[in-house]
C-alpha cells in the first residue's frame, strides 16, 4: 500500500504531508550535490558549467569542498533524527491526545533505515566503490562496526514493518521484536559520537532527546500507564537537561581530554551559543504546553462533541 493511503485505502493528506517531509532532506542534499560537479576518482570539485557563480576555491559549493563527505554526514544525521522522531510518536500521541499520529510511526522508522542505508552507500562512494576495503574497514574500525550493527538492526525492523509480517509473526511477537528499536538507537548514537570526533554538539543534543524519550516511557510505566501530570513533565525536562549537561562534560573529560569542567561551566554561559542541555530542557518543557493545549482545548472540544444535546425547554 502506498504511503499516502490510510488503512481504508483512501488518500490521506496527513500521511502524504509526512511522507513529503521525509523526502525533503534527501532531495535538498541531492540538489546541493548536483549544483557542483564532483570527480570521485580524483576527489576534486569544479564549478558546474551552468552555474559560473559557484566558486569551489572560495568554498561556495552548497556541500563544501568535499561534497561526498558532507552529504555522508548530513544523511547520517537525518537517519538519527528520523529514528528519534519515530520514538517521539508515542509521547506526542499520549500528551497531545492525538491517536491519529500512530499512523506515521512505521513510516518514520522505515525512513530512518532508508537514510541509514543511503549513509552506508555514500561511504562506499567515498571509498571509490572498493567493497573489500569497505568491509575490512567496517570490521577493523570500532565506530564503523557499531554503526553497521545499528544498520543491521534497523534493516530487521524495516523488513518486518509490513502488515503481512505483523500477521505472520503475531501481534505479541511483532511488538517484542520492534522493542529492539530502543537498544538499536544506542549504538546509532555511539557511532554518531565517535565519528564526530571533537565537536559532538549534535550527538549530545540527539542523545539528550533520547534520554527524555526513554525517561518518559519509564515514568509512564511507573505511573501505572496513566497520563503524566505537568509536574511529571517538568521533572522529566529538568532530569533530561541535567543528564545531557553532565554527559557532554563526561565525554569531553574522558574521550578528548579537553576538560569536562570547562564544558560544564559553559552550560551556564550564553555568551557564544546555547548548549544542547538547554535545548533539551526547552523541548521537554514544551511538552507541558502541549499537554495544557490538549487538556483545555482539544479534550474540551471532544467532550462537548460527545455530550448529549440539551433538551428543549
Amino acid at each position: 500500500m502506498l504511503p499516502w493511503y490510510d488503512r481504508n485505502r483512501q488518500f490521506s493528506g496527513f500521511k502524504a504531508s509526512i511522507f513529503g517531509g521525509i523526502l525533503l532532506p534527501g532531495l535538498w542534499i541531492g540538489v546541493a550535490w548536483a549544483l557542483g560537479r564532483y570527480d570521485a576518482a580524483s576527489s576534486t570539485v569544479a564549478a558546474a558549467p551552468a552555474l559560473p557563480a559557484i566558486n569551489a576555491s572560495a568554498g561556495a559549493l552548497p556541500l563544501g569542498a568535499m561534497p561526498v563527505t558532507e552529504a555522508l554526514h548530513q544523511i547520517g544525521l537525518w537517519a538519527v533524527r528520523f529514528l528519534l522522531l519515530s520514538l517521539a510518536v508515542t509521547p506526542f500521541r499520549r500528551i497531545g491526545q492525538w491517536p491519529r499520529l500512530i499512523q506515521v510511526r512505521r513510516m518514520l522508522g522505515v525512513a530512518a533505515f532508508s537514510y541509514a542505508a543511503i549513509h552506508l552507500f555514500l561511504y562506499i562512494v567515498q571509498q571509490h566503490y572498493r567493497l573489500v576495503f569497505v568491509a575490512s574497514e567496517i570490521a577493523s574500525r570500532i565506530y564503523l562496526t557499531i554503526g553497521f550493527a545499528a544498520l543491521l538492526g534497523l534493516c530487521t525492523l524495516a523488513a518486518t514493518s509490513t502488515d503481512s509480517a505483523l500477521r505472520r509473526l503475531g501481534g505479541r511477537t511483532w511488538q517484542r521484536l520492534h522493542y529492539l528499536v530502543y537498544p538499536i538507537t544506542v549504538p546509532a548514537l555511539v557511532h554518531f559520537f565517535l565519528q564526530s570526533k571533537v565537536n559532538v554538539t549534535e550527538p549530545v543534543l540527539m542523545s539528550g532527546f533520547f534520554i527524555w524519550l526513554m525517561s518518559y516511557r519509564l515514568a509512564y510505566r511507573l505511573n501505572g500507564d496513566r497520563a503524566l501530570s505537568l509536574w511529571h513533565l517538568l521533572g522529566l525536562a529538568v532530569w533530561a537537561g541535567l543528564l545531557t549537561a553532565f554527559g557532554e562534560s563526561a565525554w569531553y573529560q574522558f574521550m578528548t581530554g579537553l576538560g569536562g569542567k570547562r564544558i560544564l561551566l559553559a552550560n551556564l554561559s550564553f555568551a557564544h551559543h546555547i548548549r544542547p542541555s538547554w535545548w533539551v530542557l526547552a523541548a521537554g518543557s514544551a511538552m507541558m504546553g502541549l499537554k495544557l493545549i490538549a487538556d483545555r482545548v482539544w479534550a474540551g472540544k471532544k467532550r462537548r462533541r460527545l455530550s448529549p444535546a440539551a433538551s428543549p425547554t
